[in-house]
């Protein structure tokens, strides 16, 4: 082994099998998935013992050492020594705030390299005491303003400050007049007033320890020299110059005056942008809060503090500043010996971050072939470039860390997962390439051999830049085996292939453009001749986008049937099928294709821009632009127009009569007037009518008098001296106009002059004329006319009708009233004459009533009926009974009033305990005898009702007996009921008795028992 080669074997195996180690499951580097925070310890003499740990852990395999270091020294764990690593925790027992604060970091090495955690702090919160133990007192005038100073104790840790006054626990409340600072712990009075006098001690309270102390009482006293005039506000709280707020960050700002009036205290920015909805002014306590500080936050705010006096201003700015963010960042990477390497990190930040490059935990410097700036750039790759590296982006607020591999390979030639295709085959005279692609590292030679001769390059044959050999033309000879031989300086490797050189496919059949007729089918050819040693693929095209047989509708069909055919079949062919059809044909060598144009002649396409050029009362001349005419020229054109009224197209009358297929104009006529229209054309060729035009915009007719006469006229009835008339209103299509209307013209018969009456609706159907004068029954000739806004129209034929009539004016006689059963009622009376002179006689209402009833039942007969059967009344109750004449005036006078008592009810009882048996043929039934309540008409006899289905109507069998034998066929299926009756009429059935179909012999069944209860 040479001494190159074993300076690599601790970081490269050699083996055509072997997976990179990027690749590897197995082998990882070190990667941090939980990295240390900053503590802050809070001092307590009661806990000197109480230990804290850095937490820090990776993955990888091998699995990680750690280290750490503080200050960016290392510490090194011993045994007694108060630290002691877990893992990759580090713990710190016995702590000593003036040796153990500082800045941390965690390392972890595999044998991949090695990664630097990002810095954690351990700080000491502390809160000592306050020094001095008395205060002198601060004496004022009333209405001056004073300052009483806190003077807070050493400390580590953020405090909060609050005042007593005189004793606990009576603390200052924070208004317009008071303030406490948060920044330096002083109380501020604006205006000192009588009840301020007495002793304030301020109290510091650390946040973090959660201590408290108290400082000496400062006495506050009251000069006696006068009070204090009124002056100008002092700020004497005020906010710095500049202050910097980090992204997200809660700030607040002081303000704060001296000044007699109070002053008041407000705040803005000074660009004038108003406050957003976050922001908090507390204006009693003079600060203002910013939570979630973003850069619209940034600017300069003034705080302004007024009083009748005067005012007083300050402005400070806020600047936003952001730690970095990473936005890019180098990934793992591996690269071959030798090759250049180029690693891009960028982060975001405010100020701009700036960069450096660490590799397994040591800060690299720019070298000789190594520049470091926002990338990392090397240009040249060795073994001793392996390692891990990490990109540290910072500004003054932080510092991100991002880690990426760098792996370095060098291998030996290797064909085993790229080896030469073979067999690989070429058509006569074609290009081949034959890719030669091994992996090694570095790079190296590439040559080749054809048979057992090193390959000989001419202006055919060339050997590429990459290793791939390109024969050009190809021809016969070139067949045969040919192996790619690699080198670096790390060993040698080949692979083979065999080259076979085929003939081309050639396509036999001729472009051509087909024309074809819609309806009909037509066959595409294509045919080839080829190398009999591949197989030929079909592939048909149509305008570009492939066709998926059996889909389409089923239009394509192949009909290729040969191996070197691959023709198909267009059946139906519709129009849509136009265009280019393309047939490809491909082998493992070679592709090719042939194209043909189909021409499909079929009915005219649908005319467009059809517009109502002008339109009287019946024409209309309208004009069109013709559609396509699909290869065969249009021969005629069809007009057809739709109304609100029509149902659907119809065709129309035209001038000219037939419209030829050169015109672009025609006039519709026989129109009805005042009607909207839509009109659509329709173009034809030898071949048929096609699709027709969308419609015209709708136009109507013009007006003209009406020409269409009401139908149906008639009348009659009415009230007394009425003369009703009656008619169908005219279709509103037939009207001609708007203003439509009716005249109504009518005369007694016999007389010379026309009365005449206007009904002006369009929608009116009646006419009633009103007269005393008119006698009842009295004939009169009517005829109706019609009119609109363009004059009268004419009147239809003349009718006889009569005026109303008078009600019968006597009553019927002879009227007798029986009852035929419970329910039923049989009333009779003598007929009046059927046409006494003016008063006719249309029929009978018989009415009906039980005593006390008010309302009666009112029944009518139609004709010369003298009798009528009222049903539905209820049994043994006397009923009421009238009758009297009608006819189209009214009832007459009543008859005289006759009473009949109904019989009793029919037995409410059903029959039970029936049974049946069958024998001989024969249906035996038998049942108890019915008996009827006091109340109920006797039970004179029964009623046997049966029948084959449940849907059939039922036969029936009468007997006064309780049993009964039915001679039926015993091959069916009975339903059977049992019904009592008397004179009353029909009482309760029993329930429905099934006999189920008995096949065969009949024989003596057992007794089936059905019973009510």
């Amino acid at each position: 082994m040479s001494a190159a080669t074993a300076a690599y074997s601790e970081n490269v195996l050699f083996c055509p099998d072997c997976v990179s180690p990027i690749e590897s499951s197995v082998l990882q580097s070190p990667v941090f998935t939980k990295q240390p925070g900053s503590i802050v310890f809070p001092v307590d003499s009661q806990e000197n013992n109480r230990d804290v740990v850095f937490s820090c852990e990776a993955q990888g395999s091998p699995s990680p050492l750690y280290r750490w270091k503080l200050n960016g020294t290392a510490i090194t764990p011993k045994s007694g020594s108060h630290y002691s690593l877990s893992g990759g925790n580090l713990r710190i027992s016995h702590l000593n705030k003036d040796q153990d604060a500082g800045t941390y970091q965690c390392l972890a090495s595999n044998s991949f390299g090695t990664i630097v955690s990002r810095e954690a702090s351990l700080t000491f919160a502390y809160l000592g005491n306050f020094k001095t133990h008395r205060r002198n007192s601060v004496s004022v005038r009333e209405g001056q303003g004073v300052v009483l100073l806190c003077g807070p104790p050493s400390h580590s840790g953020d405090l909060t400050f609050s005042w007593i006054f005189n004793e606990y626990p009576s603390f200052v409340k924070q208004d317009t007049r008071r303030f406490i600072s948060q920044e330096t712990g002083n109380l501020y009075i604006a205006k000192v007033e009588p009840s301020d006098v007495g002793n304030y001690t301020c109290v510091v309270t650390n946040t973090v320890t959660k201590t408290r102390v108290q400082g000496p009482p400062t006495p506050l006293v009251l000069r006696s020299d006068g009070i204090m005039g009124e002056y100008e506000p002092k700020i004497e709280v005020q906010f710095p110059e500049i202050v910097h707020v980090a992204k997200g960050l809660t700030v607040k700002l002081e303000c704060f005056a001296l000044g007699n009036p109070v002053p008041s205290i407000n705040w803005s920015r000074v660009d004038g942008i108003p406050f957003s909805r976050k922001v908090d002014v507390r204006k009693a306590s003079g600060v203002l809060e910013i939570p979630y500080f973003q850069q619209e936050d940034a600017g300069t705010y003034e705080c302004v503090a007024e009083n009748s006096r005067g005012k007083n201003t300050v402005k400070g700015k806020l600047s936003f500043y952001a730690p970095p963010h990473l936005i890019e960042k180098p990934e793992d990477v591996q690269k071959p010996i030798d090759d250049s390497l180029v690693w891009e990190c960028k982060a975001t930040g405010k100020p701009k971050p700036s960069y450096r490059w660490m590799k397994n935990g040591e800060n690299l410097e720019s070298l000789e072939g190594l520049s470091l700036s926002l990338s990392l750039s090397i240009s040249r790759l060795t073994l001793s470039d392996i390692g891990m590296y990490q990109c540290v982006a910072g500004n003054k607020h932080g510092e991100v860390y991002s880690n990426a591999e760098l792996r370095v390979i060098a291998v030996a030639p290797d064909f085993s997962q790229n080896q030469l295709r073979s067999p690989t085959m070429v058509k006569e005279g074609g290009d081949v390439l034959i890719e030669c692609r091994p992996k090694m590292s570095p790079w190296g030679v590439i040559s080749w051999r054809k048979g057992s001769e090193a390959l000989r390059e001419s202006h055919r044959v060339s050997i590429l830049d990459n290793g791939n050999l390109r024969i050009q033309n190809s021809t016969r000879p070139d067949a045969g085996l040919y192996t790619c031989v690699a080198r670096n300086q790390f060993g040698v490797a080949s692979s083979s292939g065999t080259l076979m050189v085929k003939e081309p496919t050639i396509i036999t059949t001729a472009p051509s453009t087909l024309d074809v007729t819609v309806g009909e089918s037509i066959v595409l050819p294509c045919q080839v001749t080829h190398d009999p040693s591949l197989k030929l693929v079909f592939t048909w095209f149509f305008n570009e986008q492939l066709i998926h047989f059996g889909d389409h509708g089923g239009y394509f069909e192949k009909v290729g049937g040969q191996h070197s055919a691959g023709d198909i079949m267009i059946r139906n062919i519709q129009l849509r099928h136009a265009g280019k059809y393309t047939c490809a044909v491909q082998t493992k060598v070679d592709s090719i294709s042939i194209a043909a144009d189909l021409v499909v002649r079929g009915p005219p396409g649908p005319p467009t821009s059809i517009h109502v050029e002008e339109i009287s009362d019946t024409t209309a001349s309208l004009s069109w632009r013709p559609g396509p005419d699909n290869h065969s020229p249009i021969t005629t054109y069809t007009i057809q127009a739709r109304t609100p009224f029509s149902l659907g197209w119809q065709a129309v009358t035209t001038v000219p009569e037939v419209v030829g297929g050169r015109s672009l104009t025609a006039t519709v006529i026989d129109l009805s007037p005042w009607v909207e229209y839509e009109f659509r054309v329709l173009a034809s060729n030898a071949i048929g009518t096609g699709e027709p035009s969308k419609p015209s915009k709708q136009a109507r007719t013009k007006e003209t008098s009406p020409k269409v006469t009401p139908a149906n006229v008639s009348g009659g009835g009415g009230s007394r001296s009425e003369l009703v008339i009656t008619w169908e209103p005219v279709p509103e299509e037939l009207q001609n106009g708007g203003g439509f209307g009716y005249v109504v013209a009518f005369r007694p018969s016999g007389a010379t002059g026309w009365m005449q009456a206007a009904v002006p609706s369009s929608e009116a159907s009646k006419y009633v004329f009103k007269n005393e004068s008119i006698q009842p029954f009295s004939p009169f000739q009517v005829k109706v006319g019609v009119y609109n806004n363009e004059g009268e129209g004419p009147f239809g034929p003349v009718i006889t009708i009569y005026s109303a009539e008078e009600e019968p004016g006597r009553a019927p006689t002879r009227i007798r009233a029986k009852s035929l059963s419970a329910s039923e009622i049989e009333v009779s009376w003598k007929a009046l004459p059927w046409n006494t002179s003016k008063r006719r006689v249309l029929g009978y209402e018989v009415s009906q009533k039980r005593e006390k009833e008010e309302a009666a039942s009112v029944q009518r007969t139609v004709g010369n009926q003298t009798s009528a059967i009222i049903r539905g009344v209820r049994g043994s109750n006397t009923y009421y009974v009238t009758v009297r004449a009608y006819n189209t005036a009214g009832a007459g006078p009543p008859s005289v009033t006759v009473n009949v008592t109904t019989k009793k009810p029919p037995p409410s009882q059903p029959p039970v305990k029936v049974m049946w048996n069958t024998l001989n043929s024969k249906i035996i039934l038998n049942w108890e005898q019915v008996k009827a309540l006091e109340n109920e008409s006797e039970v004179t006899g029964y009623k046997v009702l049966y029948k084959r289905n449940r849907h059939s109507r039922p036969s029936v069998m009468e007997t006064n007996t309780t049993t009964v034998e039915l001679s039926l066929p015993m091959n069916e299926e009975y339903f059977i009921q049992i019904k009592p009756f008397g004179e009353g009429g029909e009482g309760s059935s029993s329930r429905q008795i099934t006999i189920p179909r008995i096949p065969g012999q009949s024989i003596l069944l057992p007794i089936l028992v059905y019973c009510h209860d």
